[in-house]
């Protein structure tokens, strides 16, 4: 059975033309809008959808076709796979959907990224004979990554009220002020299969076991390091995404 079928790409004067995210539309559309805000680029941790990486979603009955773009040709192509791969599973399990077409534009890898995903082939044999395995170390340890510069945005806002080191290893998740970052650090958690509970400790290392005072401080400059990274490195791709693809004139804000 073929994939369903691309829709022409729409653009203006020759510039692409980006879909707005259309969350609340009615249907397939708006519940595929909403499965890719859980699609996160694995080296920023953010959505791809508020990264503007996604073209356009097109639905044909209960087929939907997603387009995505990178920011530059050359983007390393496993993270690339990993977005493509867990946009097709995102929406593949939206209820009513019944065929995913997940289309990567403009990449040097496309061709192979496409065609395995859309064969279900995994990394290694969609670039056989280059890759030497699968992913999933590669995302543990960006989710790692993540894990540790969310759990240091918590710290960091405790620091400033006036909490001491001692006060941080003493306090729980349900004693934090809540808030976007609280979520974001239990969303981390949780994905790596870490308590999120209210009485985990607020600061575990990566096995989830709770932080000692001592030590403290170079953990926790060594974390506001990853973060500072994360967010260099993300607001370096979304210039080098404007600077690839300028809006054209007459588009719709994205």
């Amino acid at each position: 059975m073929s994939a369903p079928t691309a829709s022409p790409l729409n653009t203006i004067d020759g510039a692409l033309v980006v879909q707005p995210p259309d969350r609340d539309a009615p249907g397939l559309r708006g519940a595929s809008w909403r499965a890719l805000d859980a699609v996160r680029d694995p080296e920023l941790d953010e959505p791809v959808t508020d990264l503007s990486f996604v073209v356009s979603v097109g639905v044909n009955g209960d087929e939907v076709a997603v387009d995505l773009r990178l920011p530059t040709y050359f983007c390393a192509p496993n993270f690339a796979y990993l977005m493509v791969s867990d946009a097709h599973d995102a929406v593949a399990a939206v209820p009513g959907v019944s065929r995913v077409r997940v289309r990567l534009l403009e990449h040097f890898a496309s061709s192979e990224i496409n065609a395995g995903v859309a064969a279900g082939d995994g990394f290694a044999d969609s670039f056989a004979g280059l890759a030497s395995g699968e992913l999933g170390e590669l995302r543990r340890t960006f989710r790692r990554k993540a894990h540790t510069a969310a759990q240091e945005r918590v710290a960091a806002r405790l620091l400033t009220s006036g909490a001491t080191h001692e006060i941080l290893v003493a306090t729980t998740l349900g004693q934090v002020p809540p808030g976007p970052d609280l979520d974001g650090l239990r969303r981390r958690r949780t994905d790596l299969g870490l308590d999120a509970g209210a009485a985990a400790p607020l600061l575990v290392d990566d096995e989830g076991r709770p932080l000692a005072v001592e030590g403290l401080g170079v953990r926790l400059r060594f974390a506001r390091t990853t973060r500072v990274s994360i967010e260099g490195n993300s607001s370096l791709c979304r210039g080098l995404l404007a600077t690839r693809y300028p809006e054209p004139a007459g588009a719709p804000p994205g």
